[in-house]
């Protein structure tokens, strides 16, 4: 008899979702993580969970999400902090394009708020005046700490849900045998499970290089930056701008997306390399600003290279001081990586009782937890 029921790979926020519904439905689960410690896009990214901007069955996983992060804080501290999301409109069409998606999630009991330009720099005072237009407010939606997040989760499946958790341990090999699964790790090592399910991002090339080249799989590369804090500085929730408002497929649904008033020619500079500006204050007082999307074909990410673009960078840097007025003063940048599809996700049953799922693209923070929950449920387990 297999030693559990489900082995997971990948200790990102997918994978170890998916550990937690399915030990919650009494299953044995074993979590394994390549790396000492999770450092994909789980811990590169703004730790923002934001509903409001996605679109279809996501918006509904990323309600969900909502709920299930909050019951989780409500037994253990995960950093969760409900401060809301607000988009800040720089002028008339973006504040159209607002008000149209406020009505709609009025609609469907998804609370939101308009804010006048002078609510909007009253609750954020450090915000330009000649920038802010008007702003729709959240109040429901949440931050949290990435780097601190996926590891507070980890500990608490652990305890909790009696997961185990190999971290270091990287698997070489992937194969039924019979009516269960055998995993090789690197050490020799093997272990069993009934099913085996795969939440690794693009690194599926190791185990199912035919799979990812066919899997029209593509990598994003994300620039952001950390702020140095800022005395007597606060900036409640998630603060998100007219560019924004521009790129997330909840607005784009909205009837007045079509007639958005074309930007300058240098904010057309800063959609070439995806960039919309993002501010979101983690607990130290520090600020992530970002970010920017550069993409190459997962069987070939090499070409997006290992480094950050002082320009993309500096493009970033002017654009975030157009907005806000407190003095944005780089600490360190970094690159982030994460796979997506045109698909919304890539699901592939490698056999009965092997399972691939990966290209989540950006809605991992947002969504993974509702996805999880629904994607256990329907593989049975």
């Amino acid at each position: 008899m297999p030693a559990c029921d489900l082995i997971i790979i990948g200790a990102g926020v997918l994978g170890t979702f998916h550990a937690y519904h399915a030990a919650k439905a009494g299953k044995r689960v074993l979590l394994l993580e390549k790396d000492r410690y999770p450092v994909g896009a789980t811990v590169r990214n703004f730790g923002q969970v934001v509903p409001s901007g996605l679109a279809g069955r996501w918006f509904d996983y990323g309600r969900r999400s909502l709920e299930l992060y909050r019951e989780i804080q409500q037994q253990t501290d995960i950093t969760i902090r409900q401060n809301g999301t607000v988009y800040v409109a720089s002028e008339p069409s973006e504040w159209q394009v607002a008000n149209e998606l406020h009505d709609r999630y009025s609609r469907i009991g998804y609370r939101s708020e308009l804010l006048s330009k002078e609510q909007v720099l009253a609750k954020w005072p450090s915000l330009r005046a000649d920038y802010v237009y008007g702003g729709l407010f959240f109040p429901d939606e949440l931050s949290v700490e990435p780097e601190q997040m996926i590891h507070r989760l980890i500990g608490f499946v652990q305890e909790k849900l009696a997961v185990e958790y190999r971290p270091g341990s990287v698997v070489i090999g992937c194969e039924p045998i019979g009516d269960h699964v055998r995993v090789t790790l690197a050490n020799g090592q093997t272990v069993e499970a009934g099913r085996v399910l795969l939440c690794g991002g693009h690194e599926v090339r190791l185990l199912f290089p035919d799979v990812l080249a066919q899997a029209g799989l593509v990598v994003s590369k994300l620039q952001m930056l950390l702020a140095e804090p800022v005395a007597g500085l606060e900036l409640p929730g998630n603060i998100l701008t007219g560019l924004t408002i521009r790129r997330y497929e909840a607005f784009q649904e909205c009837p007045s997306y079509q007639q958005l008033t074309p930007v300058s020619p240098e904010l057309a500079e800063l959609q070439r390399w995806g960039i919309h500006i993002l501010f979101k204050q983690a607990t130290d007082g520090s600020i992530i600003v970002g970010d920017s999307h550069e993409y190459a074909a997962a069987t070939a990410q090499e070409d997006l290279g290992y480094h950050t673009q002082d320009y993309i960078n500096n493009l970033m840097l002017t654009e975030a001081r157009r907005i806000a007025a407190f003095p944005v003063t780089v600490r360190k940048a970094w690159a982030g990586f994460y796979s997506q599809t045109p698909n919304e996700i890539f699901e592939y049953d490698v056999a009965p009782n092997i399972r691939i799922i990966t290209g989540i693209g950006g809605k991992g923070m947002s969504s993974s937890a509702g996805y999880a929950e629904e994607s256990i449920q329907q593989w049975g387990l």
